[in-house]
């Protein structure tokens, strides 16, 4: 098997935050070189990311790829081509209920619905504001969450002061039978997935649907909520500035995100692809 036959049976994936881009938000002219060497060589590129499509598309659209993506931190498979959600993994009526009734008791943390088609904020802080703000995104005031439509909620963002966030954090993890999981994005704020709901999970159903090996999968983050991503896929990387607990779960760690860790991971894959021909 020659090198580009071989290449073209692996799927990279890559979180963006942290990761793809700098902590300026702006790609390195390092990475857009790299990935757009690999596509050319055959290889299969995306990112796995918490964003939904609208906040996902100019990120992704300044990439040489076609690849479907994974939005909303693995709740989704999006298609950008055809513009069609590929794959939706929504909160359960039972989940999307308790989420609203913790959410009551926290009324310094502001709560964002994004589900599949829409995106609401509800609370009075400034906290879900600021999470549209930055990207333009199109979203609904609501700030009674109970008023939120109870239909495919990929996942709810808690955002507030974060001594709030450690306590409704630790109170969603107190309860045993939870439909749902609880992943840590920074110190002012998580996410709340439908039960067994993660990127890794995605990535592996992405790497399904493209015909790929999950052996032949590999992916790069930066942070907790690639944990799951990283565990998965056949080869981990991670950025240099990542936590202690997520390099120590990766084969490769590369330079700062600043620096094009994309780049770094790419020729680190490419090498080893070549060497087991």
């Amino acid at each position: 098997m020659d090198f580009e036959t071989a290449l073209s049976n692996w799927l990279v994936t890559s979180d963006i935050d942290g990761t793809l881009n700098n902590k300026r938000r702006k790609l390195p002219e390092r990475n857009l070189k790299a990935i757009t060497e690999f596509v050319q060589k055959g290889g299969k590129f995306t990112l796995a990311s918490s964003r939904n499509p609208q906040s996902m598309r100019r990120h992704y659209e300044n990439l040489p790829t076609d690849i479907p993506a994974v939005v909303m931190n693995g709740a989704g498979i999006y298609d950008f081509k055809n513009e069609e959600m590929l794959y939706f993994s929504p909160l359960s009526l039972e989940a999307m209920e308790e989420l609203c009734r913790q959410g009551k008791k926290y009324h310094t943390v502001d709560k964002v619905v994004v589900a599949k088609d829409d995106l609401y904020v509800t609370g009075v802080g400034l906290w879900g504001v600021l999470y549209v703000f930055f990207d333009k995104l199109d979203h609904v005031i609501c700030h009674d969450m109970d008023k939120v439509p109870k239909q495919d909620w990929g996942k709810v963002i808690f955002s507030g002061p974060p001594w709030r966030i450690r306590q409704a954090k630790k109170r969603l993890n107190k309860n045993p039978n939870a439909d749902y999981i609880v992943i840590t994005t920074s110190i002012a704020s998580f996410e709340v997935l439908a039960k067994g709901t993660h990127k890794g999970s995605a990535v592996i159903r992405l790497a399904a649907m493209l015909g790929i090996d999950p052996d032949h999968t590999a992916a790069i983050g930066d942070y907790y909520n690639d944990y799951e991503m990283l565990t998965q896929v056949g080869i981990a990387a991670c950025c240099g500035q990542a936590p202690q607990k997520i390099k120590d779960i990766c084969e490769y760690v590369t330079c700062h995100c600043n620096y094009g860790a994309v780049a770094d991971f790419l020729g680190y894959l490419e090498k080893k692809i070549k060497q087991n021909l």
